[in-house]
């Protein structure tokens, strides 16, 4: 009987003991994934990279993750700084990291302004990072992330003209990449997030989970949208990316994907870096967010452009943190490349919506 329970304890609990769990824990285990490529409707700018560190006259080694949006005419970049020196490839301690701005007129060239426009620290938050960007009601409100000495937290502020920005919720540790949507759905705000159950797991094996709220405070009614197994392009981690934006179809929701492969060793800064971020591609419905319609199941974005494949901080790094809509129909996104520089790709807004329905639903 002692031994019958012993047992059970551990296999129903794995941080005890690993080896029942061998295939859920060992990245050796994991399926490789192999090469990948982006969809041939996307294009790249020319221009690439639209945003590099020397843009910026306060000197960050890298900046990237942006989010971006257009409020009161005229697009509007929040970019993630960090600092260093990338000569030596050597950065500097993450409380130094903080959040830029800048302005353009047309998505393409950028008018980066003097400072940092935001940054949170104290005794307990050591930095603020990952900035996306909604426009709400003739509101600006812009999730980010904090690092703080007892877990990720995700953030959400409101601003009206980036100098000043009024936080209004931290949620509890660990979940970030939140993004909302850019209107009530039901009577309520609804966002993704990017929960971090690293207990159960042993490990990164993270999903896209949908929850809302009726004052952009108190957040509930959390649902489970997509899970790691959900991507054929992902083995390790998935999560939100840019916030999603309205079609006559559904919500076109931009992702993030994540494959490792043991086999990759240094590139780029580090001494070894085994992973692979994607951008991707969900369709869901307009008035029930957690429904996913279509799905994309090959990348809509893969490294392959040198300054996301072979150059910079991270190489094989997109990571998509702005959608935008035009007039005409098409759909620009901004990605950060390589964790190292701003960048952005274009496809028209029908080509999209119908490479996520000839996916198919979830399922």
């Amino acid at each position: 009987m002692v031994r019958a329970c012993i047992y059970f304890i551990m296999k129903a609990y794995p941080i005890l003991n690993p080896l029942f769990h061998k295939k859920e824990t060992d990245p050796m285990t994991l399926p490789l994934i192999g090469p990948l490529s982006s969809a041939k409707i996307m294009r790249r700018h020319p221009a690439n990279p639209v945003l590099n560190p020397s843009d910026v006259p306060y000197a960050p080694a890298l900046v990237f993750n942006a989010g971006v949006t257009k409020y009161q005419g005229r697009y509007v970049m929040v970019f993630r700084c960090d600092y260093g020196d990338a000569e030596s490839k050597t950065l500097l301690p993450s409380h130094t990291t903080n959040l830029g701005l800048a302005y353009s007129s047309d998505g393409i060239h950028w008018d980066v302004q003097p400072g940092p426009c935001f940054g949170l620290t104290d005794e307990e938050i050591i930095r603020t990072y990952d900035p996306r960007l909604t426009v709400i009601d003739g509101r600006c409100f812009m999730c980010f992330a904090v690092d703080t000495k007892h877990g990720i937290r995700g953030g959400i502020a409101v601003t009206d003209d980036f100098e000043r920005f009024e936080v209004l919720s931290m949620s509890v540790p660990d979940n970030r990449n939140m993004v909302l949507f850019p209107e009530r759905i039901g009577g309520h705000y609804v966002r993704l997030e990017r929960p971090m159950p690293v207990y159960s797991r042993g490990r990164d094996r993270f999903d896209i989970w949908v929850s809302d709220s009726p004052d952009l405070k108190y957040w509930g009614n959390a649902k489970l949208l997509l899970g790691v197994e959900d991507l054929p392009y992902a083995n390790d981690k998935i999560g939100p990316g840019a916030p999603p934006v309205k079609t006559s179809k559904g919500w076109l929701a931009a992702i993030h994907s994540v494959d490792i492969d043991p086999a990759r060793g240094k590139n780029g800064w580090e001494p070894a870096w085994k992973k692979r971020y994607c951008a991707g591609l969900a369709l869901l419905d307009l008035e029930d967010p957690s429904r996913v319609i279509g799905l994309y199941r090959q990348p809509l974005l893969a490294p392959e452009a040198p300054y996301e494949a072979e150059e910079g901080f991270r190489t094989q790094v997109i990571f998509p943190g702005g959608m935008v809509l035009e007039d005409d129909g098409e759909v620009k996104i901004y990605y950060g490349a390589a964790d190292t520089v701003e960048c952005v790709a274009a496809a028209h807004v029908d080509d999209l919506v119908k490479l996520c329905l000839e996916g198919g639903p979830k399922g």
